[in-house]
């Protein structure tokens, strides 16, 4: 078995990548830094396996196609990387936040799209986007974000119900965690200030769930209230409840 993992030099994906060694799957780790993939590589190969790692920034499309072109005949791809901002609208950085949606969404749709075709193709496989509870729910301070992980559950749903009504063997997942700590808070300049998930807790729980074929793999049962509790309240309530929280994480 063969798994591509983008995101994989550091938290999540990098806890996915462990994981999944453990179970005898050959990776390819993918990330923009070198020195920690090779750092990944050094580790996981202990577990005699076969990992290949390929330094690329996939918020620019033309490497996301290159990927797919050099990466071929996968089972399992993990779109992971990605990342987040916090602030006001009108305040926060354009550029970050164009880099993030190129990150966040057009890297996904891309490789989904892809890796879907042949998937298809061959009747197997399976994908898992790593989306967020925030896919849910409206988020001020964090609108950018919130929206990104908002269109990767929205075109997983969309795709999943493709399959099942072709009957395919293909199977996509979303994961959608709460706040992981990972590094993802110095990135996005927060600081939470509710409790924060053990990463490889997570990616223990999303690939045990994943090859139970579960589409939406939610860890925590806080988290679940959180999506049931985003479904039932009114929008306008969401918002305000999700402000009152982002504000609070503001780094000072």
């Amino acid at each position: 078995m063969k798994a591509l993992i983008t995101g994989a030099s550091s938290g999540i994906g990098k806890d996915i990548a462990r994981t999944l060694s453990k179970k005898g799957y050959d990776l390819v780790l993918v990330a923009r830094d070198e020195e920690k993939l090779n750092k990944v590589k050094n580790e996981l190969e202990k577990n005699n396996i076969k990992v290949e790692i390929i330094v690329a920034d996939l918020s620019v499309k033309e490497n996301c196609i290159e990927l797919h072109k050099n990466v071929s005949d996968i089972d399992l791809l993990v779109n992971n990387a990605g990342f987040g901002d916090c602030g006001n609208f009108t305040k926060t950085s354009l550029n970050k936040e164009l880099n993030m949606i190129d990150t966040n969404i057009t890297a996904y749709h891309i490789l989904t799209k892809l890796y879907l075709i042949d998937m298809k193709e061959k009747n197997s496989g399976k994908i898992l986007n790593v989306a967020s509870i925030a896919g849910f729910m409206p988020g001020p301070l964090m609108s950018t974000y919130y929206a990104t992980k908002s269109y990767i559950v929205r075109l997983s749903e969309g795709i999943r119900e493709e399959l099942k009504k072709e009957k395919s063997n293909v199977q996509i997942s979303i994961l959608c965690p709460g706040p992981v700590s990972t590094n993802f808070n110095k990135v996005a300049n927060v600081k939470f200030k509710m409790r924060e998930a053990d990463s490889q807790k997570v990616a223990d729980y999303a690939i045990k769930k994943l090859h139970k074929g579960k589409f939406y793999i939610i860890p925590g049962i806080d988290v679940k209230f959180a999506k049931i509790g985003a479904k039932l309240c009114p929008e306008l309530l969401t918002g305000k409840i999700t402000y009152m929280i982002q504000k609070r994480k503001l780094k000072k």
